[in-house]
């Protein structure tokens, strides 16, 4: 039997846990508190956005805990993408679906999710070779849409980060993607100026009892 390689392994382990947290701030001690609120309420799959001062130091930090998938988002060009995967990044995260970049995460080993919006660069990024593809930005129809893209192509492992909530993630699970990533609607805008870390933590727990929820309904 062949041994999975690293990329594998963390695509395994991003289909496995669902759900990331994502999190793009202009201060990066904020940045870090609100991720580890974001982790205290049970997310294990973390990704800090290269927009962020310091991301890489983040990167590197978070990376240190054993018990977390660490990726980078906002990535564009590959010397960005070398840099976070030296910083401890596990899975490279883009808005655009650019070979370049999608080539270099598997020559680095990593897990590589481009962003799309329409069918035909969902299936493109899939052509290059993305272990996974973000939707973005939100697309109308939502889950409905993304249903009727995953009926001629169910191949794709969709992984929508745009338009999903607390309260709507599981729908779109329902129409088969792969994940899904919260952004604002985990990361209020009002609790990061408020420095509400409880709040951020209080809703992922909430989140992953949903998820829970969803999952026993699923058997």
């Amino acid at each position: 039997m062949l041994e999975s390689s690293r990329r594998e392994l963390i695509a395994s382990e991003i289909q496995k846990t669902r759900l990331s947290a994502i999190i793009r701030t202009d201060n990066q001690a904020l940045a870090s508190d609100a991720m580890d609120a974001a982790v205290a309420g049970g997310f294990t799959l973390v990704e800090f956005t290269l927009t962020i001062p310091g991301a890489l130091e983040l990167i590197e930090s978070f990376s240190g805990r054993s018990n977390l998938t660490v990726g980078a988002g906002t990535v564009l060009t590959v010397a960005q993408a070398r840099a976070a995967v030296a910083a401890g990044a596990k899975f490279l995260v883009s808005p655009i679906a650019d070979g370049d970049i999608i080539g270099e995460a598997g020559a680095l080993d990593v897990a590589c999710i481009p962003g799309a919006y329409t069918p035909a660069e969902m299936q493109s990024a899939h052509r290059f070779g993305a272990d996974f593809v973000k939707v973005f930005p939100a697309v109308p129809g939502g889950p409905e849409f993304l249903r009727s893209v995953l009926g001629p192509l169910p191949h794709l492992r969709l992984f929508p980060t745009a338009g999903a909530t607390p309260e709507n993630f599981t729908e779109f699970l329902d129409v088969g993607c792969a994940g899904v990533g919260f952004v604002r609607s985990l990361f209020h805008p009002a609790d990061m100026a408020d420095r509400n870390f409880r709040a951020i933590t209080d809703r992922a727990r909430a989140i992953f009892e949903r998820l829970d929820a969803w999952r026993n309904e699923s058997r």
